[in-house]
């Protein structure tokens, strides 16, 4: 089934095709991939990058929106990505950068697309363990820059996963978020103060 991209906020596009047409903003964004591509670089595939605060008790979440991600393309592949954030002034251009989490993404939407129901593709973030998940959405026509997993979606770890969770492979929410909330708790050393 083809995936259903939310559409991103048009000032955080027009951020990133300014930064895109900047020389400035390309010679200091630190890319060589992006610097070194031949023909036009063109911002596609806008994410939503949602951040998971905290799980609770009843295995519920709060998250937040964070930002729009696009992936910025040359040619027939991703060569760098693109973040934007909201501002007092509205969405802004926030970074460009590379890295294997650009490849990464690519590979598990390119998954995802096989599978048998729509989904909607967003970007979880997971900070306390420094892991970045593909979120597929289950409802195809949701506002992207809200909501909270719901427990069918799924959640695609991409590459490099923490230890001991395996990249690019699909988990339902229920099956996934335990193990998070679990790696993610601090523990307690023996002899420190309760």
């Amino acid at each position: 089934m083809p995936l259903h991209v939310p559409p991103a906020p048009a000032p955080a596009l027009r951020s990133v095709l300014t930064a895109l047409s900047s020389p400035t903003a390309v010679s200091e964004a630190r890319t060589p991939s992006l610097l070194g591509a031949h023909g036009p670089a063109s911002p596609e595939l806008p994410l939503p990058v949602h951040v998971l605060d905290r799980v609770t008790a009843d295995g519920g979440t709060t998250t937040r929106l964070a930002g729009w991600r696009f992936l910025i393309r040359t040619g027939d592949r991703a060569v760098a990505a693109a973040d934007t954030v909201l501002t007092a002034d509205g969405w802004t251009f926030s970074r460009f950068f590379e890295g294997p989490y650009i490849t990464s993404t690519e590979l598990a939407l390119r998954q995802a697309e096989a599978l048998p129901q729509p989904y909607q593709p967003r970007l979880l973030s997971v900070p306390r363990l420094y892991m970045l998940t593909l979120w597929l959405h289950g409802d195809p026509t949701a506002d992207g820059a809200g909501g909270d997993p719901a427990p069918t979606d799924l959640l695609v770890p991409l590459a490099p996963a923490p230890p001991g969770i395996a990249a690019h492979r699909p988990h339902q929410v229920t099956e996934l978020l335990p193990v998070l909330t679990h790696r993610a708790t601090p523990t307690r050393l023996l002899g420190s103060p309760a």
